[in-house]
């Protein structure tokens, strides 16, 4: 039995009511103060590309970050965008293994992300959802003091630099002198990709922890929706009705051909 929140969805109807009852009473608004993730398999859980490798992450991320950064073209990154949490974004952005983790502001988007791939509909899936406006308690408090007094949710690539720092080796350093969280941050709008998909970035301080465990330790923060497969066909319709598909997800030719190629696939005989 888990000790964080599970719920399970017997309708279209049930799981928007579910993902969209976040409410800030506050201000009377409904914002949600949860970052959303959907994979298509429920059994996935929250591993980095870094730790997917095999390699221990600690071990190989400095060396991998110093060769992308070497191997793009020089006008890459340039002036103010040319700091440490830039690369490892646009790293990650294009299928860099990082320490990252890719999330979303939107429930839609991540229903999207569990449902693009119609070859894993006989697959129950998940929306991993984590509560990072609560989650602010556990920074360390060179990060915590900052973010409170701006009343800001998560951080920008440039509070990370002027807070954390801007090279690999004070990133660890920063990490030795603070027990071990999650920390989240927008990405900067590097492309249209990045805009539409309403993302958002979490890393460990930790790069070889396990995330998932760390939730696990602290549940109030995490929550987890089971997508029944039978719900996943209903999901997609309606999600194209909506327009979130993959020609708003990877604008350009890329996203049309992937949107068209699904949109005309017989059902029967995927």
């Amino acid at each position: 039995m888990e000790d964080f929140e599970l719920f399970e969805p017997k309708s279209w109807l049930e799981l928007q009511a579910y993902l969209f009852n976040e409410k800030d009473e506050k201000i009377d608004r409904f914002r949600s103060p949860y970052a959303y993730r959907g994979v298509y398999n429920a059994q996935f859980g929250l591993e980095t590309s870094l730790q997917r490798l095999g390699r221990i992450p600690s071990k190989v991320e400095a060396t991998m970050i110093r060769n992308f950064r070497k191997y793009s073209p020089i006008n890459t990154l340039i002036d103010d965008y040319n700091n440490l949490w830039n690369w490892i974004s646009l790293g990650q952005h294009h299928g860099l293994p990082t320490r990252l983790i890719d999330w979303t502001h939107s429930p839609n988007v991540a229903l999207h992300f569990l449902t693009e791939d119609m070859g894993t509909y006989n697959l129950d899936g998940a929306i991993w959802m984590v509560n990072y406006v609560a989650l602010r308690e556990h920074l360390p408090e060179e990060l915590k003091t900052p973010i409170l007094s701006k009343d800001i949710f998560y951080f920008s690539s440039m509070e990370l630099k002027q807070t954390i720092g801007n090279t690999i080796e004070e990133l660890y350093d920063f990490s030795s002198r603070n027990a071990n969280t999650m920390i989240f941050f927008e990405p900067p709008s590097l492309d249209d990709r990045i805009i539409n998909q309403f993302a958002l970035f979490s890393f460990m301080l930790d790069p070889d922890s396990s995330p998932l465990d760390w939730l696990k330790n602290h549940p109030k923060y995490l929550k987890k929706v089971i997508i029944p497969s039978e719900l996943k066909w209903e999901i997609r319709d309606k999600l194209d009705q909506a327009n979130i598909t993959e020609r708003i997800i990877y604008p350009g030719l890329e996203g049309i051909s992937k949107w068209l190629k699904r949109w005309y696939s017989d059902k029967n005989k995927i």
